[in-house]
C-alpha cells in the first residue's frame, strides 16, 4: 500500500446498480389486494459507492446496466449523490435487473430478482480500463458478481487489475442464495473470492455458511491475505479481527422501517473512514482506530434502517456524526 494515500484517494465500487421494486402499502380493486411498489435505485455495490460520496468520499463505480429507462435512472440517480460514473456502461440491447422487495412487519426483506441475461452480468474484462484504478486505494466488491461463471470470470481479472495497482480489496459477502443457480451459494465460488480480499464483512450467518469452525476459518484467513474482518449479527454487537488485535462493540438501537440499505450504509461508512487513512496496514493494526471507524459505520448503518429505500437512506456526514441510541436495528 502506498504510503501517500490521502483523503481524496478513491474508492472503486464494482458489480450490480439494479432497481429495487420496494413494496409501499396495497390498495383494494374488485376485492382484491393490489401491491404498490415504488422505484428506487439501488444494488448493493451502489449502495456502497453512494455511502462513501454522501459522506464526503471519492467514490467511483464500474458496472453495467441497459440503455433503458431504468438505466438512465440508475446513472442519473448516481451523478445526483457524486458518484464518477465515467466507468459504468450502457449495454445497447440487456437490460437493468430488476428486484421487488417485499417486508415483514419488522421491516424485514424478502427479494424477487429479475436478472436472467440482465447487463450487469454481461460486463466484460474488455470494458475494464486502466483510468479505474487511478488515485485509489479500495476496490469493493459483494457476491452478486459471482453467480455465475462468466460474470465470476471477469470480477477476478478486475480484481487482480487493481491488486497489480496497488489497491487493497474490500469483499462484503452479502450472499443472496437465490441468485444462485442451485438456489445456494457456491461455498467453493465464494471462498476463493474470500481468499484474494484484505478487507472482509461477513454476517454472522454467511460465516456460518461457509465454514464449519468460523473461528479457526477467521484466523485462517488473517494468516494469509486478510487484514480485518468483520461481523455483523442483527442487532448483536459487531465483531473484529485483525492480525493484531480483536474485539466487539455494541451496534446503535434503532427503531428500523426499512432495512434494505443497512449492510450497505455500514459497509460504506467503513470504506468512507479506510479512504481517510494514510496506510491501510498500519491502521489495522491499532485498536483504537478500527474501534472508531466500525463505531462510525454502526452508526450509519443505524440511520439508513430508519428510512425507506437505499440511495435516499443513506446519511450525510451530519446524520452520523455522534452517538445514537434508541431500539433494535440489523445491518
Amino acid at each position: 500500500m502506498n504510503s501517500s494515500n490521502s483523503a481524496t484517494r478513491a474508492v472503486v465500487c464494482f458489480g450490480e446498480a439494479l432497481i429495487d421494486f420496494i413494496s409501499q402499502s396495497q390498495i383494494q380493486s374488485d376485492g382484491l389486494s393490489i401491491p404498490l411498489f415504488a422505484q428506487y435505485p439501488g444494488g448493493a455495490p451502489a449502495n456502497a459507492a453512494v455511502a462513501v460520496a454522501k459522506l464526503g468520499g471519492n467514490a467511483r463505480f464500474a458496472g453495467q446496466v441497459g440503455q433503458d429507462s431504468f438505466g438512465y435512472f440508475l446513472q442519473q440517480a448516481l451523478q445526483h449523490y457524486g458518484v464518477c460514473t465515467e466507468h459504468l456502461v450502457l449495454h445497447p440491447t440487456a437490460k437493468t435487473a430488476l428486484a421487488f422487495v417485499s417486508h415483514d412487519s419488522h421491516g424485514e426483506r424478502s427479494f424477487s430478482f429479475y436478472r436472467d441475461q440482465s447487463a450487469d452480468l454481461l460486463y466484460s474484462s474488455a470494458q475494464i480500463r486502466p483510468a479505474l484504478f487511478s488515485a485509489a486505494s479500495l476496490l469493493h466488491f459483494c457476491s452478486n458478481t459471482l453467480v455465475e461463471p462468466g460474470i465470476a470470470g471477469v470480477t477476478a481479472e478486475l480484481l487482480q487489475q487493481a491488486r497489480n495497482n496497488g489497491l487493497w480489496l474490500s469483499f462484503d459477502v452479502n450472499l443472496r442464495h437465490n441468485l444462485w443457480p442451485a438456489g445456494l451459494a457456491d461455498k467453493e465460488v465464494v471462498r476463493g473470492f474470500v481468499n484474494k480480499a484484505q478487507l472482509l464483512k461477513f454476517s454472522h450467518d454467511e460465516l456460518a455458511y461457509l465454514s464449519d469452525n468460523p473461528e479457526q476459518y477467521i484466523q485462517q484467513l488473517l494468516a494469509a491475505e486478510a487484514h480485518l474482518v468483520v461481523i455483523t449479527h442483527d442487532d448483536k454487537p459487531v465483531r473484529y479481527f485483525s492480525r493484531h488485535t480483536h474485539g466487539s462493540l455494541a451496534v446503535p438501537r434503532v427503531l428500523a422501517v426499512d432495512t434494505t440499505a443497512g449492510g450497505d450504509a455500514f459497509i460504506g461508512g467503513l470504506l468512507y473512514q479506510l479512504s481517510l487513512q494514510p496506510e491501510l496496514a498500519a491502521f489495522c493494526r491499532e485498536t483504537a482506530a478500527i474501534e472508531a471507524a466500525l463505531a462510525f459505520a454502526a452508526r450509519c448503518g443505524a440511520h439508513a434502517v430508519t428510512r425507506t429505500g437505499a440511495f435516499p437512506a443513506l446519511p450525510v456526514l451530519t446524520d452520523v456524526a455522534g452517538a445514537a441510541s434508541v431500539e433494535g436495528t440489523q445491518l
